[in-house]
C-alpha cells in the first residue's frame, strides 16, 4: 500500500488549486512551522543593499508613484539610482510590526491608520507567505472599497538588517508584540529588545515615534522596560497618554498571542516609549 502525501506536498497542492484571480483566505494548516527561529542562524535571506535599492512597488502595488523616467523616450541603461526612482511610492514606509506572526495586528492596523504604510517583518518562511496570501486575499475581497492596500509583509531578519530597509528618522510607530521570551539566561542575547538594538529603533524612529511593546510574561516585560528606559534616545508615555492611544486596545486583542492569552485569562503586560529629541551636538 502506497504512502499518502508527505505535509509539504498537501500544501503544495492546495496553494496550487488556488485561484489567484479571486484567492480564498489561507488556512494555517497548510503553513505551519516551528513557533522560533534562531535570529543568528544564516536563513538566506534577500535584503537590499541599503533603503535607496528597496522595491516596495510589489509590496504597495496601490501607492507606486507615476514613473518620472517614463516621457516616451527611448532610455539608457539604468543605473540604481534610476531603477529606484522608477520604482519608487507616493509615500514612504513608517510602520512596522516586528514578528508580525500571522498578521492580525497588521490587518486590524489598516483601517485604523488607512494614511500610513504598515509593514509586517516576520523570519519564518511559511508563516511570512500565509500573511501575504492572507493580504492578497483580502484585497481581491474588498477590491470595490480599495482597503488592505496599506499593508504588506516582508520575510526579514530585524536584529541584523533593520538599517538595510529604512532610512534615518523614517519610522513613526515600531510594534514588538509577544516577542519570544528566550527564558534562559545565555538565550538572552536573542531577545529583540536590547542596548544595541534599541539604538537601531532609535536611528530609524524619527523625534515623536513610538516603540509599543507588550507581553505576557513579566519578567520579559520588565526586561522591555529596563532596557528601554535606560536609553537615552527614549522616554516612557504616561499611562494616561498610553490608554488614549487607539492602538494600544488593537495591540492587546487583535494579535493571535493575544487572543490565546485572552482565552486563558493570561495577563498583558504594556509600555509605551517616546523617540525623544537628539541633543543640539
Amino acid at each position: 500500500m502506497g504512502r499518502g502525501k508527505t505535509k509539504a506536498q498537501k500544501r503544495a497542492d492546495w496553494r496550487n488549486s488556488r485561484d489567484e484571480n479571486n484567492p480564498e483566505m489561507p488556512r494555517k494548516k497548510f503553513y505551519r512551522q516551528r513557533a522560533h527561529a534562531n535570529p543568528f542562524s544564516d536563513h538566506h535571506l534577500s535584503y537590499p543593499a541599503s533603503p535607496d535599492d528597496m522595491d516596495w512597488s510589489t509590496y504597495y502595488p496601490g501607492f507606486v508613484a507615476q514613473n518620472p523616467l517614463d516621457n516616451g523616450e527611448p532610455q539608457k541603461t539604468e543605473t540604481s539610482s534610476t531603477l529606484a526612482a522608477s520604482r519608487s511610492l507616493t509615500k514612504d514606509v513608517e510602520v512596522v510590526d516586528i514578528g508580525c506572526g500571522f498578521g492580525g495586528l497588521l490587518v486590524a492596523l489598516a483601517p485604523l491608520l488607512p494614511d500610513s504604510l504598515i509593514l509586517g517583518l516576520e523570519i519564518r518562511v511559511q508563516v511570512t507567505h500565509f500573511v501575504q496570501d492572507r493580504i492578497r486575499a483580502l484585497r481581491a475581497q474588498n477590491q470595490e472599497k480599495n482597503l488592505y492596500q496599506n499593508i504588506a509583509c516582508l520575510r526579514a531578519n530585524t536584529m541584523k538588517f533593520l538599517p538595510n530597509f529604512f532610512r534615518k528618522g523614517q519610522l513613526s510607530k515600531i510594534f514588538i508584540c509577544f516577542p519570544d521570551p528566550h527564558f534562559k539566561v545565555r538565550k538572552h542575547k536573542a531577545r529583540i529588545v536590547s542596548s544595541t538594538l534599541n539604538s537601531e529603533y532609535a536611528y530609524a524612529l524619527r523625534p515623536g515615534g513610538i516603540v509599543y511593546t507588550i507581553t505576557d510574561v513579566e519578567s520579559l516585560h520588565q526586561w522591555m522596560v529596563e532596557h528601554l528606559e535606560g536609553h537615552p534616545s527614549f522616554e516612557r508615555i504616561s499611562p494616561e497618554e498610553e490608554a488614549a492611544d487607539p492602538c494600544v486596545e488593537v495591540m492587546k486583542k487583535e494579535t493571535e498571542e493575544g487572543k490565546k492569552v485572552e482565552r486563558n485569562s493570561g495577563p498583558k503586560f504594556v509600555a509605551l516609549f517616546r523617540r525623544v529629541e537628539d541633543p543640539p551636538w
